[in-house]
């Protein structure tokens, strides 16, 4: 018996004798700040629009982008590596993907949120990555992203607006349905306030408070406006962790801040949320929610780096821990939603 197992092969062996070791994953992370490089440009110069016009060759992009043939042509090939774009007799189209969201003409055009994504607020975060794990958090000053009335947030706001839109109306479907009761709406940390607005669009009956810093708040009573709810939507500036919420609501939304602190500042404002529910209401959470594993799926899963980067004790959580959390706070019981085709998740915590 012993023999016979000393002459079987590991896995592991056989994994080393039938593939021969690559470089290729590390050449590509460690240039992998050109293909964001490549992507800001290609907005900046409208390719993927004019793409979407018709013009398909090296030199009608070039024309119709008031660039060089040369440069374009480097920069197209290389978007075709990286997924973007595909290419065929020397003419190049659209993916899926790109059309709905990088062409400037689609109404789900994303290529704003650039502005805050690539923001100085957010890259110089990870300048020394190093630092940050030895430190555990992020080492910028005044408290990072989580500063009182931080300019960044009047950048995501505006920004970020075309990424939240579908998730915001999915939100309102799932949980106020087709629904027309009067219904008591808060939405905490508010920032553009679309997830409040699809309420009052979705339910001619919902008032809306929103909370954040009064600079961020004006993003979101502008948008209020341009949908037409501005009579049923009121604001509360300061803290989340300070101001006087109010009580009695159907609904808090907690939309993309939990990530921003670790458990024990959750769970602090939670009971602070529980408090503001009226006895049947519910709080509806979205966020990046990784699987056990904390390695998957891959965009929850790699969030977390975000949050070491640009905030003291962030962190992503899995739905366990935020059942836990909530649980702490008196919430009697949280369901887990898939969002598709967000990336994010939902949970609904009841009262």
């Amino acid at each position: 018996m012993s023999n016979s197992m000393n002459s079987q092969t590991s896995p592991s062996s056989q994994a080393s004798q039938n593939h021969s070791p690559s470089a290729e994953l590390f050449f590509r992370t460690a240039n992998a700040y050109q293909q964001t490089a490549a992507l800001k440009g290609a907005v900046e110069l409208d390719i993927f629009t004019a793409i979407g016009q018709g013009k398909q060759t090296a030199v009608e992009i070039a024309k119709g982008c008031q660039a060089s043939e040369r440069g374009v042509r480097i920069l197209c090939d290389y978007l075709c590596v990286l997924g973007f774009l595909t290419k065929e007799d020397e003419r190049y189209n659209l993916t899926l993907d790109t059309a709905t969201f990088l062409n400037r003409n689609s109404p789900a055009y994303m290529g704003g949120t650039l502005d805050f994504l690539l923001s100085p607020h957010l890259t110089e975060g990870f300048t020394d990555v190093a630092a940050l794990v030895r430190h555990g958090g992020s080492l910028q000053p005044s408290g990072a992203s989580l500063a009182p009335e931080h300019p960044m947030w009047v950048k995501f706001a505006r920004a970020m607006m075309p990424m939240m839109a579908m998730p915001s109306q999915l939100i309102a479907q799932l949980v106020a349905g087709d629904s027309t009761q009067p219904m008591r709406v808060l939405d905490v940390a508010a920032g553009h306030g679309l997830f409040g607005i699809a309420f009052a669009k979705l339910n001619p009956n919902a008032q809306i408070v929103a909370q954040d810093w009064q600079n961020v708040l004006e993003v979101a009573k502008e948008n209020a406006h341009a949908a037409g709810v501005s009579d049923r939507y009121s604001t509360v500036p300061g803290n989340a962790f300070e101001v006087d919420f109010g009580v009695d609501y159907d609904v808090v939304l907690l939309t993309n801040f939990l990530h921003h602190f670790d458990s024990g500042t959750c769970e602090q404002l939670l009971k602070k949320v529980h408090t503001a529910l009226a006895d049947s209401g519910r709080a509806i959470t979205l966020e990046f929610i990784p699987n056990q594993d904390r390695i998957s799926p891959p965009v929850p899963a790699m969030f977390t780096m975000m949050m070491l980067g640009t905030t003291p004790s962030g962190d992503t959580y899995t739905f366990v821990e935020l059942e836990r959390m909530f649980g702490n706070a008196g919430f009697k019981h949280s369901e887990f939603h898939p969002l598709p085709p967000s990336p994010q998740q939902v949970v609904i915590s009841y009262k």
